[in-house]
């Protein structure tokens, strides 16, 4: 018998002061790939779970004078939904009938950023939907791919798993024992 999934725990809010990150929630604004807004409020929340281990990571980029900027983190299950339907891609996407760890709170997207609030040279963009996002490519230059391994390692050492096609992309290990949250179950919805 499959272990029950633990109950609904309380999403944090993960933002300043108590989060020390630079929030650019890319679904609440048009410059995402699907061009409109889908979240109406630009808000974070994680699960007390991953927000303990994104706490490490801020703590740990910090000792290297870094910050965390975050591009999504927890996504309504419709979310998944909405972006699945503009751009049915699972490379990228995590087909909504499966569930993706944003669903569940438990899956962040991020960059660092240097002490003047500026992201460093990834060789991509944020949801670049392209081979060149994978992690291990050499054709990004040398800048890139170390800023990819210094992040990779900052996210990894604070407890992270990570998705091979993304380099922005951080979940928990075992991220499926967590439950599918719906917009409808939160406080004040975000859609």
């Amino acid at each position: 018998m499959p272990p029950l999934a633990p109950p609904l725990a309380p999403l944090i809010e993960i933002a300043p002061p108590a989060f020390d990150v630079h929030l650019s929630l890319a679904y609440a604004m048009a410059d995402n790939f699907t061009g409109k807004p889908v979240y109406r409020r630009a808000d974070c929340y994680l699960h007390e779970n991953a927000a303990e281990k994104l706490s490490h990571a801020i703590e740990l980029a910090a000792k290297l004078d870094l910050k965390i900027r975050i591009f999504d983190a927890f996504r309504p299950s419709e979310a998944q939904w909405i972006l699945w339907n503009h751009t049915p891609d699972p490379d990228f996407l995590a087909p909504p009938e499966r569930g993706s760890p944003h669903s569940r709170g438990v899956a962040v997207d991020l960059t660092l950023v240097d002490s003047a609030g500026k992201d460093l040279d990834m060789g991509t963009g944020f949801d670049a939907f392209t081979p060149r996002s994978h992690h291990g490519v050499k054709d990004i230059g040398p800048t890139a791919i170390y800023n990819r391994c210094l992040l990779l390692g900052l996210m990894t050492s604070a407890g992270w798993d990570f998705y091979a096609k993304e380099w922005w992309h951080y979940q928990l290990f075992d991220s499926r024992q967590y439950p599918l949250i719906s917009d409808k179950e939160l406080d004040i919805p975000m859609l």
